[in-house]
């Protein structure tokens, strides 16, 4: 075992109190602790917000990325050094506004990533602005009047573009919402991990109390590999419900399975390229 600090403890947070994050925080080290990792077997990358901020709280090799670009740099990364698990801590602002293009690409691409998203609903960091996850109606300082686009549904919106493992938790149950980290990351191929949270200085209508009337837990019995019903499970947070557990699961062979270059040797393994009178000549 690396001598490392093996409990993935940085910096004490700086959340407020009783914020969802301090719930998943404890979820994610206690998913790595329980996966065998020391810090130095891992990297993650962090977006801009309430949940980037982990980046200091989390002992292990980080990348704060750009507001909403966290993905195609964990797919840089993964592609640098296949053998590497990354994943990438986001809020929903982050992961489903700015960056839900790159969201699209990674899971149709079945990129060998985990992204764990942090989804209160609303812009914390900047005090409460509506995010796509916002319900339509919803009045904060961006909506005074209430918000006129309809909710994003994150996990349909991946199921249809080929995730190959959506699964919902809550920040409330850390023991549950561990095992579905660990399992996202023991998980080859594209992993999404929606965390319900509430916010609770600047979301005062998703509480907990709010989702402990309205989540469950996924039947025992409940098959993983049927996509048609993993949609529909999924379709149920329209009507305010949240299923939580692993919504879909199957395997398929992964970007950088796929690629020839990569058969062999990682792109660190291999030697750097410096013929460049070779490629000087296809342009002369």
């Amino acid at each position: 075992m690396n001598s490392l600090n093996q409990d993935f403890t940085g910096y004490s947070p700086t959340w407020c109190p009783g914020c969802g994050n301090w719930g998943i925080g404890s979820a994610i080290k206690q998913a790595l602790v329980q996966l065998d990792f020391s810090p130095d077997q891992i990297v993650a990358v962090f977006g801009i917000g309430c949940s980037g901020n982990m980046n200091d709280f989390l002992n292990a090799y980080g990348f704060h990325a750009l507001h909403g670009r966290a993905i195609p740099l964990a797919i840089g990364i993964k592609l640098a050094n296949h053998k590497l698990p990354v994943i990438v801590i986001v809020g929903d602002g982050d992961c489903y506004g700015e960056g839900g293009n790159h969201l699209i690409h990674a899971a149709r691409g079945n990129h060998d990533i985990t992204v764990i998203v942090h989804n209160n609903r609303v812009y914390g960091l900047t005090t409460g602005q509506t995010s796509p996850t916002s319900a339509k109606g919803f009045k904060s300082k961006s909506t005074p009047l209430g918000l006129l686009e309809a909710s994003i549904n994150p996990l349909t919106l991946v199921l249809t573009q080929g995730a190959t493992f959506v699964a919902q938790g809550y920040a409330g149950d850390v023991n549950h919402l561990t095992q579905i980290i660990k399992a996202a990351i023991s998980h080859r191929g594209f992993s999404l991990v929606n965390i319900i949270q509430p916010c609770v200085s600047f979301n005062k209508i998703n509480t907990y109390q709010y989702y402990q009337e309205r989540i469950y837990n996924l039947d025992e019995n409940y098959i993983t590999d049927d996509l048609n019903k993993a949609l529909i499970k999924a379709s149920e947070i329209n009507q305010e419900k949240f299923p939580l557990g692993i919504i879909y699961q199957k395997q398929s062979p992964t970007f950088t399975e796929d690629l020839i270059q990569l058969k062999e040797k990682t792109l660190i393994e291999k030697e750097r390229f410096s013929n460049t009178d070779l490629l000087i000549k296809e342009f002369i």
